[in-house]
């Protein structure tokens, strides 16, 4: 995980402080574990979530515009 934050998070993001890290830290880690695909667990996230068959796509923004996750509404 420590590589998967410096390449998809750190390396695109400048940190103006420590509370700006932690609050960057934990944006991250709640989309690591609950948007972002595992080629481990089946292209599933570890939380698991229900899928969505009917409805538009939307992307919603994370850290920025860097990720996204996308839904239907």
């Amino acid at each position: 995980m420590i590589g998967s934050i410096r390449r998809e998070c750190l390396d695109h993001i400048v940190v103006f402080g420590e509370a700006h890290l932690r609050r960057t830290l934990s944006v991250y880690a709640a989309y690591y574990n609950q948007a972002r695909t595992h080629l481990a667990l089946k292209k599933d996230a570890p939380l698991h979530r229900a899928v969505q068959r009917s409805g538009t796509i939307v992307g919603v923004p994370l850290l920025a515009g860097l990720h996204h996750q996308y839904v239907r509404i």
